[in-house]
């Protein structure tokens, strides 16, 4: 008897060992299938999904995720609802994938499905396809109940980057869950409108420090970032220094020249991340000042804090130089 093992030179050969008693044999082919990458496998794999063994179905779903298409979406759908978690958990690994719009439309119907495992994993596939169509149903999830589905919901609209959506991601600011208020704030990046700046500049305060650490990185993204300049330098004197960092770059990136003293009395912070952080934007703003504050870590016992800092004094230099020429 051959090995079950064995490689397959052609899809019948495939077929044939699907309907094998032993359910390894039968993973082989599907793993064979999936590596062929021609796309005539997926209708095998398609008539694999009710397989008994959920070993089988879930190797289903990771060779489907070697495909694309209406085709391949329709097989992954119908495993997205498996009983077995880890089954539906690999097909929504799978078709978040996918990229080809067309798969929207066979996605789309399990945005009302009534577990929410299954809400999210649409909404999560729906994201990387763009569709505008999709709009709507995900803006209609950020009702949900549960909090991952509204979660996956701010995915697909902030991947649309629609002006459009803005009302609606700044009202999740007050939402009662916090990985959905940092997911809102994260969302917003895309727009350069100052009302999307105003909300962001509001998640600043949040109770919450990952929600206050997004919000301080987004606003370095925001035409209209500099606006909270002052509400950024506040934020340097965070409990947390995650946030500390995040307002330190993007007062960096913007330049501001306002932060370079509160920002110098960050370098001698014990979190290396931190004052690597603070030389870097000192850089950024070259501003005479800051040459003081840089001179602290010139023998700083983190190599990056050390180039950074040395990096930053040629940027000052060089401005000065420029100011004198």
């Amino acid at each position: 008897m051959s090995s079950p093992f064995e490689s397959y030179d052609n899809l019948e050969d495939a077929d044939e060992r699907l309907q094998a008693a032993d359910p390894a044999e039968r993973r082989v082919a599907i793993i064979a299938l999936g590596h062929s990458g021609d796309p005539a496998a997926v209708a095998y794999l398609a008539n694999m999904v009710s397989d008994p063994d959920s070993g089988v179905r879930q190797q289903v779903a990771m060779a489907l995720g070697e495909f694309d298409g209406p085709g391949a979406a329709s097989a992954l759908v119908k495993l997205l609802i498996d009983p077995e978690r880890i089954v539906a958990s690999v097909a929504a690994d799978s078709l978040a994938e996918f990229k080809d719009p067309a798969s929207a439309d066979v996605i789309l119907p399990l945005v009302k499905h009534p577990h929410a495992f299954v809400r999210m994993g649409a909404l999560r596939a729906l994201k990387e396809l763009r569709r505008k169509d999709t709009l709507k149903p995900a803006l209609e999830a950020l009702q949900d109940q549960d909090a991952a589905v509204r979660v996956q919901a701010i995915g697909v609209i902030g991947f649309l980057k629609l002006e459009e959506s803005i009302p609606a991601l700044t009202a999740l600011i007050h939402d009662p869950d916090a990985h959905v208020r940092r997911g809102a704030v994260s969302a917003l990046a895309f727009s350069q409108m100052k009302p999307a700046a105003e909300t962001i500049t509001r998640a600043l305060k949040d109770e919450d420090w990952m929600v206050r650490e997004m919000a301080a990185e987004t606003l370095g993204l925001n035409a209209n970032g500099a606006l909270a300049a002052d509400q950024l330098i506040a934020c340097l004197a965070d409990t947390f220094w995650q946030v500390r960092l995040k307002a330190i770059r993007s007062l960096g990136r913007m330049k501001i020249e306002q932060a370079v003293r509160p920002i110098g009395q960050c370098i001698t912070h014990e979190q290396a991340n931190l004052r690597k952080e603070a030389a870097a934007a000192l850089g950024e703003i070259a501003h005479a000042e800051g040459g003081a504050y840089l001179a602290l870590v010139a023998n700083d016992a983190d190599p990056d804090v050390r180039k950074n800092a040395r990096w930053a004094l040629q940027q000052i230099a060089a401005r000065t130089a420029r100011a004198g020429a």
